[in-house]
């Protein structure tokens, strides 16, 4: 397994309109998250990345919500994702979408995001699946330099061991689009739902929700152990003859 961490340059994008069938994926992650919007709640929410940006949550019950990226124009903060400019704990929700593919060290992206969530705070993360067929025609010698195929795609087990890592619980997994073609989406949407839960590991798509939270997810079993049966305490006595 190759590292996370990469010296390589990515060309990050910024907008659905650069990636090849771009509106339909982002179609896709809108429609998974106005089904969790009801289930958000808190006051403030952060977006990252350009992708992240024109993705609507105007359906979500937080009221104030921050676009973070330097080029897409949506954008209402310009930083550098390593180094966010806020506070300890100061979010309930973060969505990352399509981003860690085109990071150089997607394990420090996830520490700082961590890092600004608030305790059992919603992280929701898209990305390509690598075992699909859109990961596996990344290997075409034609598109490796194109989007969205030049990026590094991480399979979903593989994000929820960092998560894990992170003391976070993935409460949703969702794996799909076995057949990731705009044309003739109709067919192919009949297609991939005729296969059922066969298909889904092959999905070239996932969306994954999970949530932060402050105690162990495995207890730590003690070193010592209960006695199951109290022994009787000794005591000194003498018996009284006149008894």
């Amino acid at each position: 397994m190759k590292p996370a961490a990469s010296t390589r340059k990515f060309e990050q994008p910024h907008s659905w309109s650069q990636l090849k069938n771009g509106d339909w994926i982002a179609q896709s992650i809108q429609t998974r998250l106005d089904e969790w919007c009801p289930k958000l709640f808190g006051y403030h929410m952060l977006k990252l990345g350009g992708l992240s940006c024109e993705i609507s949550s105007c359906t979500c019950n937080i009221p104030h919500q921050v676009n973070l990226d330097q080029f897409n124009l949506l954008h209402n903060v310009i930083a550098d994702p390593y180094e966010l400019p806020f506070v300890e704990k100061s979010f309930d929700t973060v969505l990352i979408s399509h981003q860690l593919e085109y990071m150089n060290d997607p394990h420090r992206i996830l520490r700082e995001v961590d890092r600004v969530m608030v305790d059992d705070g919603y992280l929701i993360i898209t990305g390509f699946n690598p075992l699909s067929f859109m990961g596996l025609s990344s290997l075409m010698p034609w598109r490796k330099n194109n989007l969205p195929w030049s990026g590094r795609m991480f399979t979903p087990n593989r994000i929820k061991d960092w998560l894990g890592l992170l003391n976070y619980q993935v409460v949703h997994c969702d794996k799909y689009a076995l057949f990731p073609m705009q044309k003739y989406q109709t067919f192919w949407t009949w297609l991939e739902g005729g296969l059922g839960d066969w298909a889904s590991p092959m999905g070239s798509l996932y969306f994954i929700v999970a949530r932060k939270r402050t105690y162990p997810l495995k207890p730590i079993k003690p070193h010592w152990k209960l006695k199951r049966k109290l022994s009787p305490v000794s005591v000194n006595y003498k018996i009284d003859p006149r008894s």
